[in-house]
């Protein structure tokens, strides 16, 4: 257990340290806005959807619960068209413009989009579109000792939170958020690892929750809570712009100025953040209750 607060401390406080010494120097960098190209986007949410598709076609004979595997199905949809919200959208332009369409871009991959998708079940699911061969290498693969171990280590609550932790306060910092602005490649390299990090973090808690570990899955829970409120109200309460290259020329005359549009996306995700950690906590907390109230014998629903 000191380990485990040892690495907590360091994922909330060294990020916070350089979030707060790299500030000064990096907020008010001229720098262009420059969008990412939503070729790779679009090519990919294709080859999502076909292969899901696929999956869930091979799927069906083999399982009997066909209601939970439309849920399943229901489930990675609403994922899917997340991320095209996120990522197609004319909210992609404006988060070019904004940082309060920013955050709403970033809280829509790693809040919504996210936790849809391992609902979905979706990486198991895309494995069943492959051949039978490729599918039978793939199976063969994971069960080796390396793949295993380091599968399971990526996937530990606690590894989850600190990749997932880390990912949000490292790229906030202005310093690296200029960069991915002023370039496409690193703000698609930054969009990446806001998502794999968010859906690593889910998949963690979701699966150890459903495993009966939901103390531990509330609690880092509860503890992103914490981190990425304390993230939001520095952004919020900060006195000067600390992200420059928004091209604030573009917004209508009497729009948010830079300042008061930075607040609004620092309250983002501080706000509607917190609620969705907060509600996963609540549900995974009503179930572990309702399940502890069950008779001996008796299997929950």
């Amino acid at each position: 257990m000191p380990n485990v607060r040892r690495r907590a401390l360091t994922a909330c406080v060294l990020p916070a340290l350089l979030f707060g010494a790299a500030a000064p120097a990096f907020a008010h960098a001229p720098r262009p806005v420059e969008r990412p190209e939503p070729a790779l986007a679009v090519v990919l949410l294709l080859i999502a959807a076909v292969g899901y598709a696929a999956g869930i076609a091979r799927l069906r004979p083999h399982v009997h619960a066909r209601r939970e595997l439309a849920a399943r199905a229901a489930a990675f949809t609403a994922g899917w068209l997340a991320l095209a919200l996120a990522l197609l959208s004319p909210l992609d332009a404006a988060a070019g413009r904004s940082f309060a369409a920013h955050m709403v871009q970033h809280e829509i991959l790693m809040l919504i989009a996210a936790p849809l998708l391992v609902l979905g079940r979706g990486l198991p699911t895309l494995l069943w579109a492959l051949p039978h061969d490729a599918r039978k290498s793939v199976g063969h693969l994971t069960k080796r000792r390396g793949v295993r171990s380091f599968w399971n280590g990526l996937t530990t609550p606690v590894s989850a939170w600190l990749l997932h932790g880390a990912a949000l306060w490292l790229w906030h910092a202005p310093p690296f958020f200029n960069a991915a602005l002023a370039d496409g490649a690193l703000h698609h390299w930054q969009h990446a690892t806001f998502f794999v990090s968010a859906l690593l973090f889910w998949h963690a808690l979701l699966r150890h929750g459903a495993q009966g570990a939901r103390g531990a899955a509330i609690f880092y829970l509860f503890t992103t809570t914490v981190h990425t409120g304390v993230l939001g109200a520095l952004i919020t309460f900060a006195r000067t712009p600390l992200y420059a290259p928004f091209d604030y020329g573009l917004l209508q005359p009497g729009s948010l100025t830079p300042l008061e549009d930075q607040q609004l996306g620092g309250l983002i995700m501080w706000v509607p953040g917190a609620l969705v950690y907060v509600g996963a906590a609540l549900t995974l907390l009503a179930r572990w209750l309702r399940e502890s109230s069950q008779p001996d014998g008796v299997l929950p629903r």
